[in-house]
């Protein structure tokens, strides 16, 4: 089995470094001096207090050199995406499997839907339908990752919690690709089960990320400060309240109520979310697809989502005189 791994940062790299340990045949496409340090030194992984690993799997700078696959794991984020949109479609060849391992709702949420919504494009993500052309969502495997690390230096991954990599196939089925893909990653070391339900999956992680992601950017506030200031841990709460009503109107079931996973999120302690990291650095945030998409969707499913629409409004402004966003 031949893997790619296009976008290896933190939680690429991760996975790179668990699948090569476990002999598997992977190549990670990267770029700066990221890549560079993999190309000299290897890989290496500090994990809790277990030994550093270090691996050396096979590094380019692009998909051209990297050849085809027979599964693509693409751990960019969502907004990143289209400009990549050509050069994964041309890793997975006649055969090859695209694993969408990112944040948010995904370009192919409507396919392999039965109903009126089949087939839909969701703009927010995937402005005129541009990369169910190009990257057919029939070739997509569902993923959502649990793993959180950070790139701690040039081809040097800090982890620090989670193991479990979500898979399912966009239509429920079981099918041979996903089972083999599988069975890879708990041969790796990794928790990878397959679920019929993908999108409740999705739905579960996306849940915390539209509403910690968008208010750490307004307010600065660390996830513990979201989760157990009253004051603010009422906003999140009334967030995700919107966002569950907008799942369920779409299908999806939730396993836990919003205070559980509010308090689940408090136990991450004093984190800066991704969004929040992003606006201090100056780089794209993924506004787009961590709310804006809730928002899309909440007019498919006709939910009124008033707070929703409220705090899109103020992080997309507080992003565009950032430089953080598109326009």
């Amino acid at each position: 089995m031949k893997i790619a791994i296009f976008g290896a940062g933190a939680i690429g790299g991760y996975l790179g470094v668990h699948l090569a340990r476990a002999g598997t045949e992977v190549t990670i496409i990267a770029r700066g001096p990221h890549l560079a340090a993999m190309q000299e030194n290897g890989l290496t992984l500090y994990s809790g207090d277990a030994p550093p690993v270090t691996v050396h799997p096979r590094c380019v700078a692009s998909a051209a050199e990297a050849g085809v696959h027979d599964y693509v794991f693409v751990t960019l984020k969502a907004h990143s995406l289209p400009a990549a949109a050509a050069d994964i479609a041309s890793m997975l060849g006649e055969t090859g499997a695209l694993v969408t391992g990112i944040n948010g709702v995904p370009y192919w949420y409507f396919h392999g839907l039965d109903g009126p919504h089949a087939g839909r494009v969701v703009e927010s993500v995937d402005p005129g339908g541009h990369l169910l052309r190009v990257l057919p969502p029939e070739r997509a495997i569902g993923c959502v990752l649990y793993p959180s690390a950070e790139v701690e230096a040039p081809g040097v991954i800090r982890h620090t919690y989670g193991d479990r990599f979500v898979l399912g196939e966009p239509d429920g089925s079981r099918s041979a690709r996903i089972e083999a893909l599988s069975a890879t990653l708990i041969a790796a070391g990794l928790k990878a089960p397959i679920r019929p339900r993908i999108r409740d999956d999705i739905w579960v992680k996306l849940w915390g990320n539209m509403a910690f992601n968008p208010l750490s950017a307004l307010t600065g506030a660390t996830l513990d400060r979201l989760t157990t200031l009253p004051d603010l841990r009422a906003v999140v709460r009334l967030l995700m309240v919107e966002g569950r009503a907008v799942a369920e109107g779409l299908g999806s079931r939730f396993t836990i109520d919003v205070d559980k996973r509010i308090d689940g999120a408090a136990e991450v302690g004093a984190h800066k979310t991704s969004m929040l990291q992003d606006l201090e650095r100056g780089r794209p945030m993924e506004v787009d697809a961590l709310l804006g998409a809730v928002v899309e969707l909440a007019e498919v499913a006709g939910v009124e989502t008033p707070i929703a629409r409220l705090i899109l409004a103020l992080v997309r402004e507080r992003a565009r005189q950032a430089g953080c966003y598109g326009t």
